[in-house]
């Protein structure tokens, strides 16, 4: 599976993406970078599969991704995987805005998306 590196070593990448997805799942949405988005979508996609699923590896595995933060794996366990039920997937959403004053780097908001189903 290929990724973005973002400039950054993999340890740096690993908790940048964690801290991002931490924030996602708690604020149910961020203003950050395009290329950052999408890599952060993927992981909160695959956190809240996990929550879904419900075992004690998924619950282990979440807890590996988001460095050991009960609170925000309690939420997936218990809310969103509730909320998110009976949608096969698609659980966040990318919104554009405009381009960041000093680099033009695309700044998008990224949000989990309703409850209903598709």
């Amino acid at each position: 599976m290929a990724y973005r590196k973002l400039g950054r070593t993999n340890k740096h990448r690993r908790s940048m993406l964690a801290n991002l997805a931490r924030d996602v799942i708690n604020n149910e949405r961020i203003e950050t970078t395009e290329t950052r988005a999408k890599e952060v979508k993927r992981l909160v996609d695959k956190l809240i599969t996990y929550g879904k699923n419900g075992s004690l590896v998924s619950r282990r595995n979440a807890l590996a991704i988001l460095h050991n933060d009960a609170e925000t794996v309690n939420k997936i366990f218990d809310d969103l995987a509730q909320r998110y039920a009976d949608r096969d997937g698609g659980y966040t959403r990318i919104l554009k805005l405009t381009e960041r004053r000093g680099d033009d780097a695309l700044m998008v908001i990224l949000e989990l998306v309703e409850g209903d189903a598709k």
